[in-house]
């Protein structure tokens, strides 16, 4: 077998690869960004590696992968089914595959607390892959944090050619990172990505989209020819701001991102439909009862009196955000708005209502994907090729 380093040009998705006592550890915002918050929320979820994936070119029949995964355990709550690595070649679904092994966090939902045990390395194996020059893809767990260790092969490897496809830079909440999505390319930007034939570049983080000045700064200057960003319900589930700051801080949002993208097609995205949280305010809590029972499941904490005193609710967000972006539009005219019912809407809460009522399962996840893709990347739509 060739072992092949693990460098940053097999690597996509990723803002940073941080070097540590194993391998490398993917993170999707950079360290500038981190040190800028000590919310261990966001500290987890960014180094979850949601849309990242190695890429490369090789003849090999078999690949093996070393990582050390991270694994949550929630005392209380069924277990989490390890995460899964989706293997492509060139472009098809080829396998997938888990690992057991590995460290844990332990989180006592209940305080927050969080116990760390380091576990050992584990590998993942494809076989009879064609013989045949090929492109590679092996996508990480959307919601398990992944060290690279090594990579190893039974042909040489080398970094697959610039394919000419445009980069899309995309921002959002725990939709977006993947949330209740079964594997990393069925969440619905990996899949909208597939359908609109760009390379994805993934900052959804869940809990976290909660217009921090540090990533849009991240946004700003992230290379990108697409730029999306899915914007509010995070602002809710955390009873974050009111109505008077939430206007402009998504103005200073835009304008920063505007800074390293004044010309590039931006696409401002508002929630789609989640009826707990349309005329009730946040903040979003655990459902102690279905806890006890073994279930996760959410409630809105907030009374829909309180949106009266500013508030957020997901109709006070849309209204805001549809207002700003028709604003802004009249001089910048790569600016775009899309309602997120457009994407799930009630007739689609109907047919695959929200599991723990605040996040889509895979099916919902195909769904919004294939309307996103629908939407945006068709011809006359904000990303449509217009060169195509």
């Amino acid at each position: 077998m060739h072992s092949t380093p693990l460098t940053a040009d097999l690597i996509r998705g990723a803002l940073e690869l941080e070097r540590t006592a194993h391998g490398l550890l993917p993170h999707r915002l950079p360290a500038r960004a981190r040190a800028q918050c000590a919310d261990p929320q966001l500290a987890l979820v960014e180094a979850q590696p949601s849309g990242v994936r190695l890429v490369f070119r090789t003849r090999a029949t078999a690949v093996e992968l070393d990582t050390l995964p991270t694994k949550r355990v929630y005392p209380g709550v069924p277990p989490r089914p390890d995460g899964v690595y989706d293997l492509l070649v060139d472009g098809r679904p080829a396998g997938s595959a888990s690992l057991s092994d590995g460290s844990t966090l332990t989180i006592d939902l209940a305080t927050g607390a969080a116990e760390h045990r380091l576990g050992p390395v584990g590998t993942v194996r494809f076989t009879g892959l064609p013989d045949t020059v090929k492109d590679v893809e092996i996508w990480l767990p959307h919601n398990e944090t992944t060290e690279l260790v090594a990579l190893r092969t039974d042909a040489p490897v080398e970094p697959v050619p610039d394919r000419g496809r445009r980069v899309w830079l995309h921002h959002g909440s725990s939709l977006s990172h993947g949330s209740d999505a079964a594997t990393p390319t069925t969440t619905w930007p990996a899949l909208a990505a597939s359908l609109g034939r760009v390379e994805l570049i993934n900052l959804g983080l869940g809990g976290s989209a909660l217009l921090d000045p540090f990533t849009a700064r991240a946004l700003r200057d992230t290379p990108a020819d697409l730029i999306s960003v899915k914007l509010g319900i995070n602002l809710v589930n955390n009873d974050l701001m009111r109505l008077r700051a939430f206007g402009p801080a998504v103005h200073g949002f835009l304008d920063t991102v505007r800074e390293g993208h004044p010309g590039t097609p931006l696409l401002v995205v508002s929630p789609v439909l989640c009826p707990m949280h349309e005329d009730t305010p946040g903040p979003t809590t655990m459902d102690l009862t279905a806890l006890g029972e073994g279930r996760v499941r959410y409630r809105a904490a907030g009374d829909p009196a309180e949106r009266a005193g500013g508030k957020l609710t997901l109709e006070v967000v849309r209204e805001e955000l549809a207002r700003i972006v028709r604003e802004r539009s009249a001089e910048d005219p790569a600016l775009h708005y899309l309602d997120g019912r457009e994407l799930y809407g009630e007739a689609d809460y109907a047919e695959l209502p929200l599991p723990d009522g605040l996040h889509p399962d895979t099916a919902g996840h195909r769904r919004i994907g294939e309307r996103f893709a629908a939407l945006a990347f068709a011809a006359g739509g904000p990303f449509g090729d217009r060169a195509a």
